[in-house]
């Protein structure tokens, strides 16, 4: 593994750098989440035209910058995560645009991919936010039901003369109320034998009713979907879809244990089966989030360290008490290892290895709790008052830790995927 950084990979953490600083300070931050999109779309205009974060990754031929992929949007994520500036780029980027270039069909790529690209298509994955993690395969293996609720609840899909129509909510959904574009999961086929399949749905669509809910964290703002009679688009080849006129007879329908059983198909090869790339797009995504925790608990650590050493208490600086010298040594240490494990898991995603972004991610959701929680306390009074920005790092990290974690799941589940403790036959624990 080569650590070290490319130009191409140092000038945009520069220029991305350079441009949020005049761009999304922490009054920016606090607009920008009260607008109805909740994130300023000059900024994601900038992000987009100027320095092409949407594309990174994307095929050449659709518009894309095709690096490393993973770690060049690691290193915007973390740059984004250092000032916790709102945009659609996890969403976009992190969680459709894979989606749409494994699943789609080659027109549906050549229309859709190159809009991302240059960003004047904003796009979302229609998942619950309290399934969110386990359909990424993040905290356990996503269930037939990923498109929520099963018979009585989630998204329905009938197929009609006229194509395809979706009934349904999924409440939760990263910027559903904001997102051009909607891939949303539903259950088709009957229930007894029904199957999960991902439709596109544009923003705009007669009888789709999204509205944006309180969060938790308003810098990752979510919506609400009511699909009512809703006319939607398959992603994928029709022909692959049991049921339908051009299937072949005998095409199966997906069971229980075909989620994780059924081999991914060769590559370059679009099929209808979501469930085969979420590890995947649960991977980079999470490798991504990481990285973003670690900028966000680096920038949280240089705020509480500036103000200790102004802060005065006693006649001095509170930063030269070498009890408080140890807790922010305490803090450095855990936010180093961190990106570290951060950047690592995108060099493992960008080299198709080991998948570690779960533990990653779980590295950096903690640090970022434990940089927060050490940044409000060594504030003192200020540091409690919605007025400073320690509170919203904070809500950060318990935001990140109820959609993708809890950190403890995240592990466990990295752990039982590695086999990692598996019982030998004569009763021993091998590791």
């Amino acid at each position: 593994m080569d650590a070290r950084f490319t130009p191409e990979q140092d000038h945009i953490r520069r220029a991305l750098r350079e441009l949020l600083r005049k761009r999304c300070s922490p009054g920016d931050v606090r607009s920008a989440v009260d607008t109805p999109a909740g994130h300023d779309p000059t900024l994601w205009t900038a992000l987009a035209e100027d320095l092409g974060l949407p594309a990174l990754g994307l095929p050449e031929r659709y518009g894309g910058i095709d690096g490393s992929t993973t770690t060049e949007l690691a290193l915007a994520a973390e740059e984004l995560g250092r000032c916790l500036a709102p945009s659609p780029l996890l969403a976009t980027a992190v969680l459709s645009a894979p989606l749409i270039t494994a699943l789609g069909t080659e027109t549906q790529r050549a229309d859709l991919l190159p809009r991302i690209a240059s960003g004047a298509l904003t796009a979302t994955l229609a998942v619950p936010g309290t399934a969110l993690a386990t359909v990424l395969s993040l905290t356990g293996e996503p269930r037939r039901d990923w498109a929520g609720g099963g018979r009585a609840g989630g998204v329905q899909a009938t197929q009609r003369a006229d194509g395809w129509r979706l009934f349904g909510q999924v409440t939760q959904v990263l910027d559903a109320h904001s997102a051009d574009l909607l891939l949303i999961p539903a259950h088709t086929g009957g229930y007894a034998r029904s199957r999960t399949l991902l439709f596109l749905v544009p923003g705009d669509t007669p009888g789709l009713v999204r509205t944006r809910q309180t969060s938790l964290d308003p810098t990752r703002p979510r919506g609400r979907l009511e699909l009512r009679d809703v006319a939607a688009e398959l992603l994928g080849e029709e022909a692959d879809v049991p049921g339908s006129p051009s299937a072949p007879a005998d095409a199966p329908l997906q069971g229980r244990g075909e989620l994780r059983d059924q081999p991914p198909p060769p590559r370059g090869q679009a099929t209808t089966h979501p469930a085969q790339h979420l590890p995947r797009v649960g991977d980079i995504a999470a490798t991504v989030l990481a990285a973003e925790a670690a900028g966000a608990a680096t920038r949280i650590l240089e705020l509480t360290v500036e103000h200790a050493l102004t802060r005065e208490q006693f006649g001095r600086p509170i930063g030269s008490f070498q009890a408080l010298k140890h807790r922010l040594a305490d803090v450095y240490v855990q936010v180093q290892a961190a990106r570290s494990a951060a950047y690592y898991a995108a060099w493992a995603s960008a080299q198709n290895t080991d998948r570690v972004g779960g533990l990653a991610l779980a590295q950096a959701i903690e640090s970022l709790r434990t940089a927060a929680a050490e940044g409000i306390q060594l504030h003192g009074g200020i540091g409690f008052t919605w007025e400073h920005e320690a509170q919203l790092y904070f809500k950060r990290a318990a935001g990140d830790e109820l959609l993708f974690g809890p950190v403890h799941r995240l592990r466990a589940h990295a752990a039982e995927a590695a086999r990692l403790f598996d019982e030998s036959d004569a009763g021993e624990v091998t590791v």
